[in-house]
């Protein structure tokens, strides 16, 4: 009996250690799948990175890629892929059929059956709702070749962004990306701030429809922006982000050199954000165009611009900054640097030496070992000791008295040099009747303090006016479109004048190459009647420089 207890009870030990070393099993994680796990690295082929990007992120809907192709009535619309490439095989581009002439065959009971028309394909409402990215290719055959990016009514949050970011960075020939009405929000818009400049060729950038509550969308602007061509129409922009993106435009210490075409149309910019864009506009010379179009600008604001495309005087930091230009264009270090090796170290700045010890210098007697070190270099480098005698024609003396006479000629000509430019620089500064400073030849050769070959706005020519420097505004704007506003006669007489002005200036200066001001302007649908006499002579104006002048400020368009 006992051996029988004894042999359950073992049989039982046996049973619970098995059952504890399988629940040790059940509880240990697998081992994870390095091949899974591993990252996908892009390789440039659009489609595959973006779906197995997705895939990777575990995303439940992939969006398709789809070809974007232009009908020929104008209107853009998606094909997919796959099929497109079997129906361009079996239907040619160049057959077109009328959707209304539907091809029929006959059954077998004799019945004509319509058979679907060629001229464009049909899909179920939920298939075409879908989200997609549509892509415009170089060669429809090749997902390497995108050149545009469409994405169109569908939420882009922060994980498709990283995906478009990590795609994008491998497209070398993209150029535009078209974001309509995508739902972005501070962070995504920072993060599509923050890649952008690394697509080299990435000029245009359309994010119409995208409503932002911080209006962070001077980030599209910084420091390291390629955008040429930046559109913002309908996302509800306040004075607030015409603030900011008036900054980004340009103050007195940089400016934008890049973009060249902004529209701002359909916003609720006012007469605040007017006045900061025009303050952005003082020192920008890049931006050509600029649409205003439909937003809530009144009198205050077109007085503003009018302002800025005529002429305008220099505040304390613009006049500050204006001098700094001014010190480091006329300092000797950059035109010629000193001879001497003070100057060439960065800790002590170089100096003009006594004539105490220049006399010493000079009579003193060579040793023995410097003559022999002449005698040695007239051998040998007989060329350089005559191109020294015809360069500084200084006869046939040693070259150490050479080397110190024309330190001296340097020095004592920089000098002079910069007490002349000393002293005509304080009497400029004093109030004058309306004498230019500085010439056109100085003003050729000044650049900008970033370095860049534009020539900065602060260094125009201008004049002394009742104790205030002016300078002649933007001239290189060339489009102005402030149409559905609500500018008055006010305003209308404002921008009458500078447009007077930049006319008066584009013919006093024919012969000078340069800006000429503007060439197109758009004020209809504003609050001012096209029978009075400033809007008469406005039209007279930009007829004969609007090179669309049929389609300008005529009264017949503007009713």
């Amino acid at each position: 009996m006992g051996k029988k207890v004894e042999k359950s009870f073992s049989k039982d030990r046996h049973l619970s250690s098995a059952a504890h070393h399988d629940d040790e099993n059940s509880n240990k994680t697998p081992e994870p799948d390095l091949e899974l796990e591993k990252p996908h690295k892009c390789t440039g082929s659009f489609e595959k990175d973006f779906t197995e990007l997705c895939k990777q992120n575990a995303m439940s809907a992939i969006p398709n890629v789809l070809l974007r192709q232009k009908s020929l009535t104008g209107q853009s619309g998606s094909v997919d892929l796959k099929s497109s490439k079997r129906e361009d095989k079996k239907q040619p581009v160049a057959q077109v059929h009328d959707a209304s002439e539907a091809d029929t065959e006959i059954n077998e009971d004799g019945e004509p059956i319509e058979l679907p028309p060629k001229t464009y394909t049909t899909k179920p409402i939920f298939e075409y709702l879908k989200p997609s990215v549509q892509v415009e290719m170089d060669n429809p055959d090749k997902f390497d070749t995108v050149t545009e990016v469409y994405v169109r009514g569908w939420k882009i949050d922060a994980t498709m962004m990283e995906i478009f970011r990590q795609c994008w960075l491998t497209l070398d020939r993209l150029h535009t990306i078209n974001l309509w009405n995508t739902g972005l929000t501070e962070s995504t818009l920072h993060t599509l701030a923050t890649f952008l400049p690394q697509c080299l060729n990435l000029v245009n950038v359309v994010l119409d429809g995208n409503t932002v509550k911080e209006e962070n969308w001077s980030e599209l602007l910084g420091l390291e922006s390629l955008i040429q061509h930046l559109s913002l129409r309908h996302c509800k922009i306040t004075d607030k982000g015409a603030e900011k993106i008036g900054k980004a435009l340009g103050h007195a210490k940089w400016c934008n050199t890049k973009l060249i075409t902004l529209n701002l149309s359909g916003n609720l910019i006012g007469d605040v954000g007017a006045q900061a864009l025009a303050e952005g506009l003082r020192m920008n010379r890049t931006l050509l165009s600029l649409t205003l179009m439909s937003n809530n600008i009144g009198d205050k604001g077109s007085e503003k611009l009018a302002e800025t495309l005529s002429r305008f005087p220099l505040t304390h930091e613009e006049i500050v900054e204006r001098r700094k230009l001014l010190s480091d264009r006329s300092s000797p270090e950059r035109k010629s640097p000193t001879p001497s090796r003070r100057g060439e170290s960065k800790d002590r700045p170089g100096s003009v030496r006594s004539t105490s010890t220049i006399e010493k210098t000079k009579g003193t007697k060579p040793s023995a070992k410097k003559k022999d070190i002449k005698e040695k270099d007239a051998k040998e480098g007989t060329k350089t000791v005559k191109k020294d005698k015809e360069g500084d024609g200084r006869g046939s003396k040693s070259k150490g008295s050479v080397v110190l006479k024309a330190a001296l000629k340097v020095i004592t000509s920089a000098t002079i040099a910069d007490a002349t430019k000393s002293v005509t620089a304080k009497k400029d500064k004093k109030p004058g009747k309306g004498r230019p400073v500085p010439t056109d030849s100085e003003d050729a050769d000044l650049m900008n303090s970033d370095g860049s070959d534009q020539l900065s706005a602060l260094l125009e020519n201008g004049e002394f006016m009742d104790g205030q420097y002016w300078i002649a505004g933007n001239r290189v704007l060339v489009n102005l479109n402030l149409a559905r506003n609500n500018i008055g006669e006010e305003g209308l007489a404002a921008i009458l004048k500078a447009i007077q002005y930049q006319t008066t200036l584009a013919l006093a200066n024919e012969n000078k190459p340069g800006a000429n001001g503007l060439l197109r302007l758009q004020l209809h649908k504003n609050n001012f009647s096209f029978d009075c006499e400033a809007y008469r002579k406005l039209t007279d104006l930009m007829a004969s420089k609007d090179p669309m002048a049929k389609y300008s400020i005529s009264p017949d368009i503007s009713k």
